[in-house]
């Protein structure tokens, strides 16, 4: 297994977003992760990250090095960093937070452009770019962390078509390499079409497993139903409790 998880409840000022989860990544699967709005789908992957401690639960991570893409909206696009040096900060496991890039690492910067069609874009600062040439550029960087288990959220929103298609080639490919691949998803026809695992989320596990068992209309109904009753003031619950 990937990542194993056992009763895991995060949260925040101890209010629960995930609730009691138990869930088993395997090794090498492409899993995407689903749910209503406020489902605890993002919450996960920081608890995957390490950003949140559990409130209760464990999380056993098999990859002693993982990759997360963040949402576009939590990058700071005014930092004054051009798009060389944000991408090579996905080799600071390599040469440490302020390890000097040389020429072999350069060489790997530029490929990472290559590879996400940003030929040439090394000089340009991140703020100049637009909300597509910034997602690759993420995207670079994560091909230059050469992580087992890769954490993606919500990585095609907001993009056109022709952009999204080409990052999900990248991602099929982490996924052909034998990779763990996550990714917090909304379009519900690119999951039936791309992605064979599927987590079904509504602050509890609806379901899991193939995507096309997962996704039924049973399914996708009882997780909006949970999540309209969850109750966003409760504390958190002990099982066993009285």
């Amino acid at each position: 297994m990937a990542v194993s998880i056992r009763d895991l409840t995060l949260g925040y000022d101890r209010h629960p977003a995930v609730h009691h989860l138990d869930v088993e990544i395997e090794t090498g699967s492409l899993t995407a992760i689903v749910g209503p709005n406020g489902a605890g789908k993002s919450t996960l992957l920081k608890g995957l990250t390490g950003e949140l401690v559990p409130l209760e639960g464990r999380i056993d991570r098999k990859a002693a090095r993982l990759a997360y893409l963040p949402q576009l909206s939590e990058v700071d696009r005014s930092f004054p960093i051009t798009v060389g040096a944000f991408v090579a900060m996905g080799l600071w496991h390599r040469a440490g937070a302020f390890g000097r890039i040389r020429g072999a690492d350069a060489a790997r910067v530029a490929e990472a452009l290559v590879a996400v069609g940003l030929t040439g874009f090394d000089k340009r600062p991140i703020s100049a770019l637009s909300g597509g040439q910034m997602q690759r550029v993420m995207f670079a960087r994560v091909l230059l962390q050469d992580a087992r288990l890769i954490l993606l959220d919500e990585p095609f929103t907001a993009l056109d078509t022709r952009t999204a298609a080409e990052l999900l080639l990248v991602v099929k490919r982490w996924h052909g390499e034998g990779r763990t691949v996550l990714a917090v998803l909304h379009d519900m026809d690119a999951v039936r079409k791309h992605f064979p695992q599927t987590l079904l989320l509504a602050r509890e596990k609806v379901a899991h497993g193939p995507t096309e068992t997962v996704l039924t209309a049973e399914n996708l109904f009882r997780a909006r139903q949970m999540a309209e009753d969850f109750d966003d003031d409760a504390p958190v619950c002990e099982r066993g409790a009285a």
